[in-house]
């Protein structure tokens, strides 16, 4: 039967050897997903951009999506974990726009300038789950009117986040698809948004925190795999530790 081949790419970001306890537990699940909606798996494993935080390595996909020809391009973070429910969200996005899963409010994080000023949505991106076709690839268009000092005095964590492992460097991602959407006028949605016409308020399709440091998170994962019924309650043996002690580990480690 003749149908139109659509080629998508999950992309995915592990560079300097990136916490392997955690990707053993998301990297099947991604590759499922993948499988699951007829996409390949790319892990972008080289920094392009060693000056930058590693994050910011994400907008290789500006170029490696035009090399691939990519109809859809999609970016999950390594740290996340997809239920093998998630739906194919590239058949409720339109080519025309791009989607988070949500969002955050722009004036919060950003100091504006006129690109931010003349768009006026106040779109803040949240870039560990990212859709976009070949018609919006600038979303990942690498920074090229300002510098890295630039961008960053540009960026105000919030108070939660610096109270944690989060600095301006780990949002220098989320800044630059941020300020992109405002430049160059990408329509926009989130998979929040389309979940509720649906009849679904949240589907719980993923599990994503980025304030915990990697010990406390593969605590949290290994728990959100078994809540999700994906391995059975004793799967990890009997070391599992709490995620308070974890905690309590962390901040001795600290002091």
């Amino acid at each position: 039967m003749f149908d139109k081949h659509i080629k998508k790419t999950i992309f995915t970001l592990c560079v300097d050897n990136y916490a392997p306890e955690i990707t053993a537990l998301t990297y099947p699940l991604i590759k499922r997903y993948a499988q699951k909606i007829g996409a390949d798996f790319h892990v972008i494993t080289e920094r392009k951009y060693p000056e930058f935080a590693p994050v910011y390595e994400k907008v290789q996909i500006y170029d490696l999506a035009q090399q691939m020809e990519n109809t859809w391009n999609i970016y999950i973070d390594s740290d996340a974990l997809v239920h093998p429910d998630t739906p194919d969200w590239t058949q409720f996005i339109p080519l025309d726009t791009v989607a988070h899963n949500g969002r955050d409010m722009a004036p919060i994080r950003w100091k504006f300038d006129r690109f931010f000023q003349r768009d006026g949505r106040k779109i803040g991106s949240c870039n560990w789950m990212t859709f976009g076709s070949y018609q919006c690839i600038e979303l990942w268009k690498p920074l090229d009117d300002l510098t890295q000092e630039e961008a960053l005095e540009n960026i105000n964590p919030i108070v939660h986040e610096l109270n944690t492992v989060v600095d301006r460097k780990h949002l220098i991602d989320d800044y630059t698809l941020s300020r992109n959407i405002a430049k160059y006028g990408l329509k926009f949605t989130t998979l929040r948004d389309i979940f509720q016409p649906w009849g679904f308020q949240d589907g719980n399709w993923f599990w994503h925190q980025y304030t915990h440091p990697g010990e406390v998170k593969v605590v949290m994962m290994r728990q959100q795999l078994i809540n999700w019924g994906i391995v059975k309650p004793d799967y990890f043996g009997n070391n599992q530790k709490l995620v308070s002690e974890i905690k309590n580990d962390c901040l001795q480690n600290t002091k």
